[in-house]
């Protein structure tokens, strides 16, 4: 994570940041019980990632259609600018990383983090039963 940290840094976002601005440049606007689940954070925590976004510029949120005590946040031009901008780097980071491991070991790095995944929504006592 050091040099994907670096890069980061150069363009004043956290790496939690870095992901919900993903989330939303692949995904579109949504609420935020969605994006904390795409990009893997509790709700309280995305709710100050939220805030310092939105004072960055790099997000607007929007009230709900239908339901104006919910929310809808979406990426602004900026937030999309700075995505497409350092997208590229973030792409030759990672697979400089495939490649200093070797394809074996980075496809078997991502079945354990898939595998992981699993087993955090997995409850314990079903884990155990088996």
């Amino acid at each position: 994570m050091g040099p994907i940290r670096t890069m980061l840094a150069d363009v004043d976002v956290t790496e939690q940041q870095w992901r919900v601005l993903r989330v939303l440049h692949e995904g579109g606007a949504m609420e935020p019980t969605a994006i904390s689940e795409m990009a893997c954070l509790l709700l309280p925590s995305l709710t100050r990632i939220l805030q310092k976004l939105e004072e960055k510029k790099l997000i607007v949120r929007n009230p709900h259609p239908s339901d104006k005590r919910r929310q809808v946040i979406v990426i602004t031009q900026t937030g999309r600018d700075l995505i497409d901008s350092n997208q590229s780097a973030a792409q030759e980071l990672a697979e400089d990383l495939r490649v200093r491991m070797g394809p074996d070991r980075y496809a078997l790095l991502l079945d354990l983090l898939a595998e992981l995944e699993n087993i955090e929504e997995t409850p314990r006592e079903q884990v155990l039963a088996k």
